[in-house]
């Protein structure tokens, strides 16, 4: 069963919660974030993307970069910007985006449980990521970036988390500059602390990473890396837990720097042996499973698998390992998605234009867009001990970092 508890976050005051509200570090580079924080000395970004305060040239990796993050914590703590939670709380996070509302638990998760794989994964990690979070988290002394976790929703817990949001009132509520509201009720009486962590022990087996692998294994190896001065917070890790019923995977796309050598007709020539291939006027949005769209040349093709052309098992079943298994191993060469520099990623949040942008800038040469994986899939695949290829599921809304926050060092 799934062992979670509460914590005393590092949090803003209310009315500066908006100002220090930030994306997550990974959904924007350095000069994204840089123009981001631009003028608002208050913005997490300070913390996370703290390279943005050192010159140009940096090496985000060095350690330079992270003692940054560690001075501009430390300042945000001394202004009074952030201060820490008088007592252990669970928080209550709601978002709102386009009028669709999801709503979760934010706790501490257990470090054993994930070990144990009571927080089941779906994706292997890439290495560099995982040691930028762990210096980063080992340097500044918290997790300041969320784990989303998922699961099998718990009739008893929507009901409190419900009850609770009706009777009291948030101590945040606002919209950010992008149009996602967002809203946190603080969970501070023992009766409904104690419930809810007795729901989690009794009710929840097991949890599963929607978002958030590469937070997660770094909490993990930090807890290691700090041995006998590990503090009982050290392990745990920062978790926002959503129920299934509220959650939704948009779409997680590709592009690809070159095409291994071959020119475009007999790139062409190679998938057709695979999927059926036609032109098409506008970009094209898989509209259902085995689907897919092609970018090439400013043009757009609708791909669609061949029968027997892919396995039936959780696993082989998913379009991008169809994708995988038929074009970008066996015809552009990539054999490992997590660690070749040949190919990227792009979230569905951005849209086909930004697939478009990348191949018309010359930056990349072909662009494929899928069909979004199911929360049934991911859930299968877990339970089943599998993992997905890198970079299968993207999550919106994202949460907000920089309004709760963990410490884990005294």
């Amino acid at each position: 069963m799934s062992n979670i508890k509460p914590f005393a976050s590092l949090r803003p005051e209310a009315q500066l919660a908006k100002q220090v509200a930030s994306k997550p570090y990974d959904v924007l580079n350095s000069a994204e974030a840089k123009i981001e924080a631009q003028g608002n000395p208050a913005s997490f970004l300070h913390i996370t993307k703290s390279e943005i305060g050192l010159a140009d040239d940096i090496d985000i990796h060095a350690q330079l970069v992270y003692d940054k993050a560690k001075e501009n914590l430390d300042a945000f703590i001394s202004r009074n910007i952030l201060f820490k939670e008088s007592k252990p709380c669970y928080y209550i996070y709601q978002l709102i985006m386009n009028g669709r509302s999801q709503t979760g638990l934010v706790a501490t998760s257990s470090i054993d449980d994930y070990e144990n794989n009571l927080i089941k994964k779906h994706e292997f990690t890439r290495p560099e990521k995982e040691k930028d979070r762990i210096d980063h988290m080992r340097t500044i002394g918290a997790q300041t970036g969320n784990v989303f976790l998922a699961y099998k929703n718990v009739a008893d817990l929507d009901t409190l988390i419900e009850d609770w949001k009706k009777d009291k009132s948030p101590v945040y509520d606002f919209t950010a500059d992008d149009g996602i509201q967002h809203t946190i009720w603080i969970v501070n009486e023992e009766t409904s602390i104690e419930n809810i962590t007795t729901i989690f022990s009794e009710q929840v087996p097991c949890t599963y990473i929607a978002d958030g692998h590469h937070r997660a294994a770094s909490a993990a190896k930090v807890k290691a890396v700090l041995g006998n001065d590990a503090t009982e917070e050290a392990n745990y890790f920062l978790t926002t837990l959503f129920p299934s019923n509220q959650l939704k995977i948009m779409d997680y796309n590709r592009v690809v720097k070159d095409l291994n050598g071959l020119n475009e007709a007999d790139f062409l020539k190679k998938i057709e042996e695979k999927f059926d291939c036609e032109k098409v006027s506008t970009a094209f949005s898989p509209k259902n499973l085995h689907e897919f769209g092609l970018y090439l040349n400013n043009q757009w093709y609708k791909l669609t698998s061949k029968e027997n052309t892919f396995t039936t098992d959780p696993i082989g079943i998913l379009d991008i390992t169809i994708l995988s298994n038929n074009i970008l191993e066996p015809i552009l060469g990539i054999a490992d998605q997590r660690t070749d520099k040949r190919i990227d990623f792009v979230g569905g949040i951005r849209g086909l234009a930004e697939l478009e942008k990348r191949v018309n800038s010359g930056e990349m040469v072909v662009a494929f867009s899928l069909y979004p994986v199911s929360l049934e899939q991911l859930f299968d695949i877990a339970d089943s001990g599998n993992v997905m290829p890198p970079k299968s599921t993207w999550f919106e809304p994202k949460l907000r970092d920089g309004l709760l926050t963990h410490l884990i060092t005294a």
